[in-house]
């Protein structure tokens, strides 16, 4: 186990600590706000849709945070690494079907970038040495 795993239940330690989870509430946010503006037509398609991933991903991390072996935690990573790249396919979907504009694309996707970036980082570190 490792040491964040020993120490979960104390506030020091909490998920809420972690820079990927502070990162992706900034891009949940982002995520929001960027498609506050598009059709109520589509507020049951593709806006909720990417809504939804958006929230999994801060979701799966404190999850598997809160798991007791780091498999599992390594596990509901992977998780939410999959969910940013379904946010990157319908915020790309988003711009091609005129309900997104480019501009406001590149600053979600720029934090997406991020996240799975930090994830990859963070799941290479549980992961054991090969």
């Amino acid at each position: 186990m490792n040491e964040q795993a020993d120490n979960r239940g104390s506030e020091e330690h909490s998920f809420h600590r972690l820079t990927v989870w502070q990162k992706v509430m900034d891009l949940v946010e982002a995520v929001y706000h960027e498609s506050a503006g598009r059709p109520a037509d589509e507020r049951f398609g593709l806006t909720s849709q990417i809504r939804r991933a958006a929230i999994s991903i801060p979701s799966n991390i404190a999850e598997g945070y809160g798991r007791i072996h780091r498999k599992e935690y390594v596990h509901h990573l992977a998780i939410a690494r999959g969910s940013t790249m379904e946010v990157e396919t319908q915020l790309i979907l988003a711009v091609r079907l005129g309900y997104a504009q480019r501009d406001e694309a590149t600053d979600v996707w720029t934090l997406l970038q991020e996240t799975g970036r930090l994830l990859h980082a963070l799941i290479r570190s549980l992961r054991p040495d090969p």
